[in-house]
């Protein structure tokens, strides 16, 4: 039986080094591998190129990461609420490539499915074209995007199991479901870990092909970004 299992975090990590190029699943502090990015926290890699949709906040996900100035590019769609992101692209401390967040989300998605590259009317016209490829398709022009290429691709899911078939809760289905399987080696860091044969095969939505290594997280926060209340009458 094949299994995908690994120990702990720290030997999920194993191999990835400096200069490497990974992809981060979640959405603001929703769905982010927080264990996996805590322990690359407390090692000497630097100069890392992270794909993710945003960085989280100052203090906690990526954003620990880019306080050890462990980061020297972010792929990203969105710079808000994290200060420490934002002072260091407008200082130019960090390289920042923004990219409209669909984009984002295909050129991953198109790295998943082992496509090379598509077009796109996003972006055309902008300082996001430059360089690129234009087409008229339709009446319509589109510019190419490329497909992402990342040596290691890291997603949190709430269930896996032993084999690495995954199934996400909820919105944290956001970036890691198109994440898992569009790099080099995928990292699953899940709530739960089962043996194979457990989960219903009709609810798995990323299948174990796509994972080379699973392990269950010692402790999740599970922050909330902004909180937002009903004020009392």
């Amino acid at each position: 039986m094949i299994t995908k299992k690994v120990n702990n975090v720290h030997e999920a990590i194993q191999g990835i080094e400096s200069n490497m190029t990974i992809m981060f699943g979640g959405f603001g502090l929703c769905g982010i591998p927080e264990n996996t990015i805590a322990a690359l926290v407390n090692t000497t890699i630097s100069d890392l190129t992270c794909i993710s949709n945003n960085a989280g906040v100052d203090d906690f996900g990526l954003g620990l990461l880019l306080q050890k100035k462990q980061i020297k590019k972010m792929i990203s769609s969105y710079v808000g609420e994290n200060a420490e992101f934002e002072r260091q692209m407008l200082s130019g401390e960090l390289e920042v490539e923004l990219t409209p967040q669909g984009t984002l989300a295909e050129r991953c998605r198109a790295a998943q499915a082992g496509i090379p590259a598509f077009f796109t009317p996003a972006g055309y016209g902008t300082e996001v074209a430059e360089g690129k490829e234009a087409r008229e398709f339709n009446g319509k022009m589109h510019i190419m995007e490329e497909a992402f290429k990342a040596d290691f691709a890291i997603v949190k899911a709430w269930k896996g199991d032993e084999a690495g078939n995954l199934i996400f809760k909820g919105t944290a289905r956001n970036f890691n479901a198109c994440m898992a399987g569009a790099g080099k080696i995928t990292i699953a860091e899940v709530e739960e870990l089962v043996p194979v044969g457990t989960l219903d095969p009709n609810q798995i939505h990323i299948p174990g092909i796509m994972v080379q290594r699973i392990f269950q997280g010692e402790k999740f926060e599970k922050r909330i970004e902004q909180r937002t209340v009903r004020v009392k009458n």
